[in-house]
């Protein structure tokens, strides 16, 4: 068994995983950088400054289009963390794409290695019985 995970790990292409890594790395720290609870922390942060100081809007239809303003910036963040986590299990999808298929070509090599082993055997052992009838 564990020559099998030596030729499996032989097989996989370190290179290109090598030189993905990175990428992958740094994407995976930028949507790790700010978890939820800091954007909700840094919202209501946002929201208590807001209410404790007078607004500058004079009515309620400033206020709202301020609101909504604020609305959309969050919105455009959020696209933006879920644009960055697609990439990220886009590229994962490819490395696990990349090992399945080594894998599967392993298990190919591992079969017919197996009949092989099988046939010599059985050449073998009629090798001997011939030798030994002699």
């Amino acid at each position: 068994m564990a020559i099998s995970w030596v030729t499996a790990l032989k097989m996989v292409p370190w290179g290109d995983v090598i030189q993905a890594a990175p990428s992958v790395l740094k994407a995976a720290k930028g949507l790790m950088k700010k978890s939820p609870e800091q954007v909700q922390e840094e919202a209501e942060q946002a929201a208590s400054l807001h209410a404790a100081r007078p607004s500058l809007a004079s009515n309620a239809g400033e206020l709202a289009l301020q609101q909504v303003a604020q609305l959309e910036a969050r919105i455009q963040h959020l696209e933006a963390a879920q644009r960055a986590s697609n990439q990220v299990l886009e590229k994962m999808a490819e490395q696990q794409a990349q090992i399945v298929k080594t894998v599967g070509i392993l298990r190919t090599g591992a079969t017919r290695l197996a009949w092989a082993c099988g046939v010599l055997s059985v050449a073998v052992m009629g090798l001997l019985i011939y030798l030994v009838r002699m």
